[in-house]
């Protein structure tokens, strides 16, 4: 039985930089918080068993304090994420959670918008 899980990605979108930047810090979060649950995790791991229907939501956040905002309710809720901080600069650039199930996840982010 699926449980529609889903990975939600929240990417900062006041930092002025190029958009392959943003996409591979993304990537980065992502598979980071993948990596660091897959072997206790069950719903991970079933996430990245099921690859051809994988789904992710990525969100924007406004600034850094928006981020960490996000990351306070996820620990709130004990959602297990990924914060990125790009190196040598150590600048927050997007938290990605662990796949949870859509209806977990998206009324805690619901006050983002999608990242375009």
């Amino acid at each position: 039985m699926t449980k529609n899980l889903v990975q939600y990605i929240v990417v900062r979108g006041d930092l002025k930089w190029p958009t392959g930047a943003l996409i591979g810090n993304a990537c980065h979060a992502s598979v980071a918080a993948i990596a660091k649950h897959m072997s206790t995790d069950p719903e991970t791991q079933e996430y990245v068993s099921q690859l051809d229907s994988m789904t992710k939501v990525v969100l924007k956040a406004d600034s850094a304090d928006v981020l960490q905002d996000v990351c306070h309710r996820l620990d709130q809720n004990n959602v297990e994420y990924y914060l990125w901080r790009e190196q040598p600069e150590d600048i927050i650039t997007c938290v990605a959670t662990t796949p949870r199930p859509r209806d977990l996840l998206k009324p805690l982010l619901s006050h983002l918008k999608l990242f375009k």
